[in-house]
């Protein structure tokens, strides 16, 4: 009795412990990716009217992109009005509010690229979110519009 009692309770354990290792959904993905796009427009920086940001593509819509898996993705620009003529100072600027945006006001860990340091053609920054995974890739240019933002979910099952 004592054993069968043991081993309901090392059961229920081992159900609860493996829930919580299972795959995010496509729900729980797409959920935070919206909240991206809210915590994008209403940030103080991007708010502004001189930011010009607009959304290209909301991720409201479940893309397939695998057998009975789909992803969602959100697609943004946005303009930084060059202050300087120097292409390599813009370029710096906007690369570090964009960096700070998406570390401080959306959650991203950053993949820093340094070969792009001082690139005048313009630069890109790549950012992931383990749980659940979303990729970001920003194009920062150096002309309008200065953020090209890609933010794209893993592909899951809904």
């Amino acid at each position: 009795m004592r054993f069968t009692r043991l081993l309901a309770v090392a059961l229920a354990l081992v159900m609860v412990a493996s829930g919580c290792t299972s795959t995010p959904s496509l729900k729980d993905a797409a959920a935070e990716l919206q909240k991206d796009t809210q915590r994008l427009e209403t940030d103080d920086v991007f708010k502004s009217p001189s930011k010009k940001l607009r959304i290209l593509q909301r991720p409201d819509k479940d893309i397939p992109c695998d057998k009975d898996k789909f992803k969602r993705v959100l697609r943004a620009t946005a303009d930084y009005e060059r202050k300087t003529s120097d292409v390599d100072g813009h370029l710096d600027l906007a690369q570090g509010l964009m960096e700070n945006t998406l570390v401080q006001v959306l959650g991203y860990e950053l993949d820093f690229d340094f070969s792009q340091t001082d690139a005048a053609d313009g630069r890109f920054i790549y950012g992931t979110k383990k749980d659940p995974e979303i990729k970001v890739t920003v194009y920062v240019a150096p002309d309008a519009p200065t953020w090209r933002l890609h933010a794209m979910t893993a592909c899951l099952p809904r």
